[in-house]
C-alpha cells in the first residue's frame, strides 16, 4: 500500500500566507480498481493564483496545484505505466486518478532533453496562459508598443518574448535591478523598476513616446490605471491577474479607470487558461518550437523537497522568484536554484507524431 504526503487547508488564508494555514498529512492509498492509475509527483507548480482562489477553499481540502507526475501503476490502458502526465492533482506526492476525475490531465508529449519541470512552465500552463492571453486578447501587430507588468514572473517573461517575436516594442515593469537586467538580456526594449522609479508615468513616456497599444496586466492597482492612461485609442488590455491585491485584508482602492477606458475606447478582457483547453496543444507545440529556435528563453526558481512547498508559495507572493517557481518533489539530480535550460537547445527534439 502506498503512503502519500498531502498538504490540506487548515485555515483560510487571511492576509499574508502563514505556516499554519496548511497542514502536512499522510494518507494511505487503497489498491487500484479497474480504470484507475497511480502517479508519483516529480514537480509541483507554484503560482500566485493559488492565493487568489483562497475564497473558494474549504477546510480539509487538498491544496490546489498542477503537477508533473509519472504513472507507476495502472489498470487503465490509455494511461500505461511509464508515461508522464500533467494534471491539476493538487499538492500530493502520490495520487490515484479515476476515469471520472476532472483534473485537466494529459500525457506529456516528447519534449526531448528539456527537464520535466518545463511542462509546468514555458511548455505548460504558464506558456499556455502567456500565448493565448497575449495573442488572442491583445492581438498584437508588428510595431505595436506592449507593456507587461510582473514582467520577470513566469507568465510575464514569456509574454514579453512572444511580443518581441511578433515585432513589438516591449516595456517590462518589475521590482528589482537583478530582474530588470534579466529582462534586458531577454530583449525587452525598456525596463522600469517600479520600486525605485520616481515617476512611473514619466518613465512610461520615455519608453513609449508614441503611446501604448497593448497592456498585459499581472498586477492591477494604481499601476494599471497609470499605464492605461497612456494607451492609444483602440488599445487592448489583457488581464491575467492582480497580484498587488491578493494578500490584502480589505479591498484595495485604486484610481478610477473607467474614464480612460471610455475616452480611449480600450478593449479590456480577463481570461483563464481553461477557456482555451481545446487548443492547449497549439500553444505547447508553438512555444516548444520557439524554445528550440532560441527565440523563447525560460528561467526557473526551484525549491527542493515536498515539505517546502508552502515556503515556495510564500516566496512567490513576496516576489522572490525569477521566472517560473517549481518544487522538485522526486528525483536525485542536483539543480541550481535558478535554472536556465536553454543552453541545450541544439539537442532538443520536436514532437513525434503529435
Amino acid at each position: 500500500m502506498v503512503r502519500a504526503q498531502v498538504f490540506t487547508v487548515a485555515k483560510i488564508f487571511d492576509g499574508e500566507i502563514k505556516d499554519t494555514d496548511l497542514s502536512l498529512q499522510f494518507e494511505e492509498l487503497a489498491p487500484l480498481e479497474d480504470g484507475e492509475y497511480l502517479v508519483e509527483c516529480h514537480y509541483l507548480s507554484v503560482d500566485p493564483f493559488m492565493r487568489a482562489y483562497a475564497g473558494s477553499y474549504t477546510i480539509g481540502q487538498v491544496m490546489i496545484g498542477i503537477q508533473v507526475a509519472k504513472i507507476i501503476e495502472s489498470k487503465n490502458s490509455i494511461f500505461p505505466v511509464g508515461e508522464t502526465i500533467v494534471g491539476n492533482l493538487g499538492w500530493r506526492t502520490h495520487s490515484i486518478v479515476k476515469p471520472t476525475d476532472d483534473c485537466d490531465i494529459y500525457i506529456l508529449p516528447d519534449i526531448g532533453t528539456l527537464p520535466l519541470s518545463a511542462a509546468l512552465g514555458v511548455i505548460g500552463a504558464t506558456g499556455i496562459s502567456a500565448y493565448f492571453g497575449f495573442l488572442d486578447i491583445c492581438k498584437p501587430v508588428e510595431g505595436d508598443t506592449v507593456v507587461v507588468t510582473g514582467a520577470a514572473g513566469a507568465v510575464g517573461s514569456i509574454v514579453g518574448q512572444i511580443a518581441k517575436i511578433k515585432g513589438c516594442n516591449v516595456i517590462g515593469i518589475t521590482g528589482s535591478e537583478d530582474k530588470a537586467h534579466w529582462l534586458e538580456s531577454l530583449g525587452f526594449d525598456y525596463v522600469i523598476n517600479y520600486k525605485t522609479t520616481k515617476n512611473l508615468a514619466e518613465d512610461l513616456k520615455i519608453g513609449a513616446p508614441k503611446g501604448i497599444d497593448c497592456y498585459f496586466d499581472n498586477v492591477g492597482g494604481d499601476m494599471s490605471t497609470i499605464i492605461m492612461s497612456q494607451m492609444n485609442v483602440g488599445g487592448r488590455v489583457s488581464v491575467c491577474g492582480s497580484i498587488s491585491s491578493y494578500n490584502a485584508r480589505t479591498p484595495a482602492r485604486a484610481l478610477i479607470v473607467q474614464p480612460v477606458i471610455v475616452g480611449k475606447q480600450l478593449s479590456l478582457q480577463g481570461f483563464v487558461r481553461r477557456q482555451f483547453k481545446e487548443r492547449w496543444m497549439v500553444a505547447i507545440k508553438q512555444n516548444l518550437q520557439w524554445v528550440q529556435e532560441n527565440k523563447l528563453k525560460h528561467r526557473e526558481t526551484i525549491t527542493h523537497g515536498f515539505e517546502n512547498t508552502l515556503k515556495a508559495l510564500v516566496g512567490v507572493m513576496k516576489g522572490e522568484n525569477v521566472g517560473k517557481a517549481v518544487v522538485r518533489v522526486k528525483g536525485s539530480q542536483i539543480e541550481t536554484e535558478s535554472l536556465d535550460f536553454n543552453s541545450a537547445l541544439s539537442k532538443f527534439k520536436k514532437f513525434q507524431g503529435q
